[in-house]
């Protein structure tokens, strides 16, 4: 199998991944109908990627130009609905669907942003879009504060995964093992993160009477 077939094989897997997260989020927090709880999972599977395609120009986005992405994306949202009563019991589903996805994104979407000729500065954002883009879109839809913007580690292990893959084969190797070591390092930034608490620095907060002094 070849690099880019691999790659898309990777990026399916986290096109699944993610539309089981936004599918069992959209059952934990909402009581939407089948419809709705498909679409939410599609939406978390392939928002992050639309986003990224429109910022590159490359219209339609490829979840519009082929019929495996969409199919990929309804398939994750299917299974959750007929197995959330299995699903929601074990460890930590949430967690590991949502890192599994995360992780996939950051490389699979830098790689398509490399392939798109743009410079790698620019592919590890579009790879950080492109892993949290549908997870914040599904946020927003579900009324809840997006989860980049809550202090956990989310954004943070997605930009970095990025910068691996698409960094790493300029110090020389193949793309592959990158692209594996980058969704490597997202994965273990993101589970330690909810597991130990890790947090992404804040500005010290200042109390009334300290801004007064």
């Amino acid at each position: 199998m070849s690099t880019t077939h691999l790659l898309l094989v990777l990026e399916l897997l986290g096109v699944f991944t993610f539309a089981l997260d936004g599918a069992l989020t959209a059952m934990r927090r909402t009581t939407l109908d089948l419809f709705g709880v498909v679409t939410l999972g599609v939406v978390t599977a392939v928002g992050g990627g639309l986003l990224r395609d429109v910022l590159l120009g490359a219209l339609p986005p490829a979840s519009l130009r082929t019929w495996y992405y969409l199919a990929t994306a309804t398939a994750g949202g299917l299974v959750a609905f007929a197995g959330h009563a299995l699903l929601t019991r074990m460890a930590r589903p949430l967690l590991l669907f949502d890192t599994a996805g995360l992780s996939l994104f950051c490389v699979t979407g830098a790689q398509v942003a490399l392939e798109a000729g743009v410079d790698p500065g620019q592919a590890v954002l579009l790879g950080g879009l492109t892993a949290v883009g549908g997870g914040t879109l599904r946020d927003v839809l579900v009324r809840r504060v997006p989860t980049i913007l809550t202090g956990g580690l989310y954004a943070v292990p997605a930009l970095l995964g990025a910068a691996v893959a698409v960094l790493g084969p300029q110090l020389g190797g193949r793309e592959l093992p990158w692209a594996l070591a980058g969704a490597g390092v997202c994965a273990a930034l993101r589970v330690g993160g909810v597991l130990r608490g890790w947090q992404a620095p804040r500005a010290a907060l200042r109390t009334p009477d300290e801004l007064e002094e």
